[in-house]
């Protein structure tokens, strides 16, 4: 039985991974250099061979959808691009509009549920999701992003089964383990999400996003210290300051709402 959190906690449950693997993405984002919709470890979503700018992007992909709303591929960039300018109810709506012009599209498919998570329709992006995977060729990123789906709906059970599933075909993707560990934070289970964001970030690099998550999980368990070096390593100055004092208002934030404490990590992970 876990203790009770400060109800703070639940503001970490919204804003965990309905968009992106990132706890911190709101407060972080001096931190970033991308849109929200680049940061996308909990939608299981494949990164592009190289970067685009999402803002020309907009333009470029709008002309071509309004000529031709069947354009698949125009859609998906479309939506994507809307989805990284924070408009996030009209990526739903383009790409609900172009799944229907392409019924058996697969990847159009599963860009409409991730745009429907990032808007926070999970329930319906896991049934869309759903519709897109073929198990017969199975796609982990899909599967990551159901689990991301069904870790907001509170079934942290089934959702790491999807994560699992994701595991044995991408074994240690860092982007699947971080959304494995964003589900322990979710369900409480502090020194297991711990011990398997410390496995993705060894994996990841210096990815911000499996960074912050880990720097927040051991800053709630109230090592404040090594949270903060977590935090700050290989960033430029202004981006670690900006990255711990994002880290300490939320903590802050939580102290003085007066909840029980956080459960403690034992010395042993």
């Amino acid at each position: 039985m876990h203790p009770k959190f400060p109800r703070q906690f639940g503001q970490i449950r919204r804003l965990a991974p309905a968009a992106a693997c990132v706890i911190l993405a709101v407060v972080l984002s001096a931190c970033q250099t991308s849109g929200p919709s680049d940061i996308t470890g909990s939608l299981g979503e494949k990164a592009d061979a190289k970067a685009s700018d999402p803002r020309r992007d907009l333009d470029t992909y709008r002309e071509r959808f309004k000529a031709n709303p069947k354009d698949s591929e125009a859609a998906l960039k479309y939506g994507k691009a809307l989805r990284s300018t924070g408009q996030k109810s009209q990526a739903v709506a383009v790409l609900e509009q172009a799944s229907m012009a392409n019924p058996g599209n697969a990847a159009l498919l599963a860009g409409y549920g991730r745009a429907l998570a990032d808007n926070g329709n999970f329930q319906q992006a896991f049934d869309v999701l759903g519709r897109a995977h073929k198990p017969e060729d199975p796609d982990w990123s899909i599967l990551s992003a159901q689990g991301a789906s069904l870790d907001q709906l509170g079934r942290f059970d089934e959702a790491r089964q999807y994560y699992a599933s994701a595991l044995k075909i991408v074994p240690d993707e860092p982007s699947v383990l971080c959304n494995l560990g964003l589900s322990y934070v979710l369900s409480k289970d502090l020194p297991k999400a711990e011990e398997t964001l410390r496995r993705a970030h060894s994996l990841a690099g210096s990815d911000m996003r499996v960074r912050a998550n880990l720097a927040l999980t051991v800053g709630l368990q109230g090592r404040m210290s090594e949270a903060e070096t977590i935090m700050k390593a290989d960033l430029p100055p202004d981006e670690a300051n900006a990255g711990v004092t994002a880290l300490k208002q939320m903590l802050a934030r939580k102290q003085a709402s007066g909840g029980d404490k956080l459960p403690v990590a034992s010395t042993k992970q």
